[in-house]
């Protein structure tokens, strides 16, 4: 994918979503982080419905703190490796008690900091909760990213780093959340919509279709 199509790549998806936004429910930027932790290897319905009832009994990290390891277990037991990411939230929470004031930190190394939070987490934070130009990669954005050749990589760090490289400024503050949705609904893994697909014309994967009809040959 050249420069110029790089360009109207963005252009044709923010036409179509001009404000994307996260598929994950949350009402403060505690409710996000705690849902972007428990959101990995899971999907954001599944998180949605377990912390509908969370977020209600502890909206807050010291009511979480006080909800204890167990009570956060009874609330996310659906979601895939639930006990870890209990113990991840309920650290977490402490860590936000003691060290931050019971804020969530802007800072990337604070953010990594803590338990259950990773680059992509911290990310998805720094950018949905303060307005960052980060790239959160997840299986979506690598997929994509790598099948268009938007911005290959081996990896989810050359990926991000492709992206931050090659993204224009104009797009940067949304990109990651259009690649996901695009990647989630349009680029899937197993059987992509090509023929449905608005910036097919400037994919590297895409199949050539003109000239290919069968009456054609």
């Amino acid at each position: 994918m050249d420069d110029p199509s790089v360009e109207a790549f963005f252009s044709t998806l923010r036409a179509a979503n001009p404000h994307p936004v996260t598929e994950l429910a949350y009402s403060s930027v505690f409710e996000l982080l705690a849902a972007v932790l428990l959101s990995a290897q899971a999907t954001d319905v599944s998180v949605n419905k377990a912390t509908r009832a969370l977020f209600v009994a502890a909206p807050t990290p010291q009511r979480m703190l006080a909800l204890g390891v167990a009570g956060i277990e009874q609330h996310i037991q659906r979601i895939g490796l639930y006990r870890s990411k209990a113990r991840h939230l309920h650290e977490t929470c402490r860590i936000l008690v003691e060290e931050h004031g019971g804020r969530v930190p802007a800072q990337r190394e604070a953010l990594e900091r803590l338990p259950g939070v990773g680059r992509k987490t911290a990310n998805v934070v720094l950018n949905c909760a303060f307005g960052e130009e980060t790239m959160a990669v997840d299986t979506h954005i690598f997929r994509v990213s790598n099948r268009t050749g938007l911005a290959p990589g081996k990896d989810t760090w050359a990926v991000e780093q492709g992206l931050l490289a090659r993204v224009p400024a104009a797009y940067r503050q949304h990109a990651h959340h259009w690649l996901i949705l695009h990647g989630r609904y349009v680029c899937q893994a197993r059987k992509p919509a090509c023929e449905a697909c608005s910036v097919s014309r400037w994919c590297d994967s895409a199949p050539t279709m003109a000239l290919h009809h069968s009456g054609s040959a």
